[in-house]
């Protein structure tokens, strides 16, 4: 599609109309929340959940694919459609890069950013380990007994001994846990390109303590006691500084916010181009 093209009104879809309603999102988020939530209480409950998430993901991107779905503009009393527009208003064009931003950091630095930020994190917690336990592993094998019920017996010299296999099992969920937040930060600092490390430092150390607290409290409540949440909160601030120093520094890329989806996806739809 050349440029020409790409810039009059009829290719931007959002300047005459909004996507269609769809229960989808609902569904799915729904779905996945049960899921998990069986995880912890009963395998009925996240068969359940895993059956809406597939629902409501199917129903999600039917609106989508192969062409999004889309309901025109209605004029006041709801009868004619409003007469598309060269561009939008100015306030409504501010309005949408404070929504979503036209343009993010590339996952790459949010792997590299994460990794970086766990490495932070974990001299933190390794240092804590030290101060209060006089021993470094302690932080490692409290982190495998989050997902690991029978560790919740464990004397508290158990848990500050070297296990090798504990070690191993530590740097795989540290790793996959600190990348998958990293990549977060890609699009989080974006949204607050005047102040991102307010985001890194403070904003998502600060939900991610949030949602650690209660979730620990219903896996492994007798773990809960070993934690020193000051010393946890460090941590967070450490990852999120590290990390989002990393990922701010890099150049960002444009997301093709106001495209079709499929020509942000670069579908080819060849029987529509006439090929």
């Amino acid at each position: 599609m050349s440029d020409s093209n790409r810039d009059t009104p009829t290719q931007v879809p959002y300047m005459h109309g909004i996507p269609v309603p769809t229960a989808g999102p609902m569904t799915a988020a729904l779905g996945v929340a049960l899921l998990f939530a069986g995880l912890v209480t009963n395998i009925m409950l996240t068969l359940v959940g895993a059956l809406l998430a597939i629902i409501g993901l199917v129903i999600w991107f039917k609106a989508c694919f192969p062409q999004e779905q889309l309901e025109e503009f209605k004029a006041a009393g709801g009868m004619e459609p409003v007469v598309p527009v060269a561009a939008p208003p100015a306030s409504m064009e501010s309005r949408r890069r404070r929504v979503y931003p036209e343009s993010v950091h590339p996952i790459l630095s949010g792997i590299k950013g994460g990794l970086f930020g766990g490495v932070a994190m974990a001299a933190v917690a390794m240092a804590w380990g030290i101060a209060e336990h006089n021993s470094p592993w302690m932080p490692i094998n409290l982190l495998v007994g989050v997902v690991t019920p029978s560790m919740a017996d464990s004397s508290p010299g158990t848990l500050a001994a070297f296990h090798g296999s504990l070690l191993i099992d530590a740097l795989v969920i540290h790793a996959i846990l600190s990348v998958l937040v990293g990549m977060l930060f890609t699009v989080a600092l974006a949204m607050m390109p005047a102040r991102p490390m307010l985001m890194g430092a403070v904003i998502i150390p600060a939900v991610m303590t949030g949602l650690t607290w209660p979730v620990l409290g219903i896996v492994n409540p007798a773990l809960e006691e070993f934690i020193s949440w000051p010393w946890f909160i460090a941590s967070e601030v450490a990852f999120g500084v590290a990390c989002g120093w990393h990922v701010n520094r890099s150049a960002r890329i444009c997301t093709l916010t106001g495209l079709p989806v499929a020509e942000r996806l670069e579908i080819e739809r060849g029987r529509e181009a006439g090929r």
